[in-house]
């Protein structure tokens, strides 16, 4: 009779149990929170490892007066913002920045890093700090688990608060909403020609109503003039038998193309051998 030792019987068991079944789940000692807030139009996101007091003395204590905290627990907490803003004062271009903070009993330093790698302070360089604000923490209602929230917000600014066990720190954040705004508004306008150019070169290329195209082209034509646009207003114009109307098109499209790396090396002969012809007679 076979026997087996139970050292193999033990591993071919666990074998064939199913690795669902092997995963047990249990609250995290630091769970992960994260917290977002759209202001105007910029989207901030701060993401961390929230650790809770568990009867412990925080200030002074766990985290000690007058050294760097990586503010949470696990890897580095960070701050995103989808646009520039100002942090505390200070400039900031978009981006995700780890958060640091200095505590001292009356006052904290608040700070943003590039490298957002860190898992604790190891590591940390202060050449690569984007932004640093000093703030004093406020009185406030017990929290048990360390939590960062926004506050305050508008249009144009929020606060960054960290609350917790009975003290608040919070930050000012501002963004140029109208000047976002703007940019975007520029941004979506300048290319407001391309609808009606794209429209007008199928209707051409694919026998469409030339009429039709050439109101297309003329649209584009009229919310920001390009080469693009007026060389194919020009092959249409002489699709119609209007060869002296397509070489002033065309003469147009040469005059916004200089320069243009596309225009320069793929349309220039093609637009000039057009004109010469068009000048001659043929369409």
């Amino acid at each position: 009779m076979l026997r087996f030792r139970p050292i193999l019987l033990a591993a071919s068991l666990a074998a064939s149990v199913p690795a669902a079944a092997q995963t047990l789940d249990v609250p995290a000692p630091s769970p992960l929170a994260k917290v977002e807030q759209r202001v105007g139009i910029t989207d901030f996101a701060i993401e961390y490892s929230s650790p809770g007091v568990k009867g412990r003395t925080i200030w002074g204590g766990l985290v000690p007066y007058d050294e760097l905290w990586r503010t949470g627990a696990n890897a580095a907490t960070k701050l995103t913002a989808s646009r520039d803003f100002t942090f505390g004062g200070q400039q900031v271009p978009a981006g995700t920045y780890s958060v640091f903070t200095i505590p001292t009993a009356s006052s904290w330093t608040v700070v943003l890093n590039e490298n957002t790698r860190l898992n604790g302070t190891n590591g940390y360089d202060e050449a690569q700090d984007a932004a640093r604000a000093t703030v004093r923490p406020e009185t406030v209602p017990a929290r048990e688990r360390m939590t960062f929230l926004f506050s305050d917000t508008t249009d144009g600014a929020t606060r960054l608060d960290l609350e917790w066990a009975g003290l608040r720190v919070s930050v000012p954040i501002t963004v140029d909403t109208p000047g976002h705004v703007q940019a975007g508004i520029d941004q979506a306008l300048g290319g407001a020609w391309r609808p009606h150019y794209t429209a007008g070169r199928y209707l051409l290329e694919n026998g469409g109503d030339v009429d039709t195209a050439i109101r297309y082209l003329d649209t584009s034509i009229s919310v920001q003039p390009t080469w693009w646009s007026y060389w194919f207003r020009a092959q249409a114009l002489a699709k119609k038998g209007s060869s002296a109307d397509a070489v002033a098109s065309a003469q147009k499209a040469q005059e916004l193309g200089k320069g243009d790396n596309i225009f320069e090396g793929f349309f220039k002969e093609d637009v000039q051998k057009a004109i010469d012809g068009w000048k001659k007679g043929r369409s």
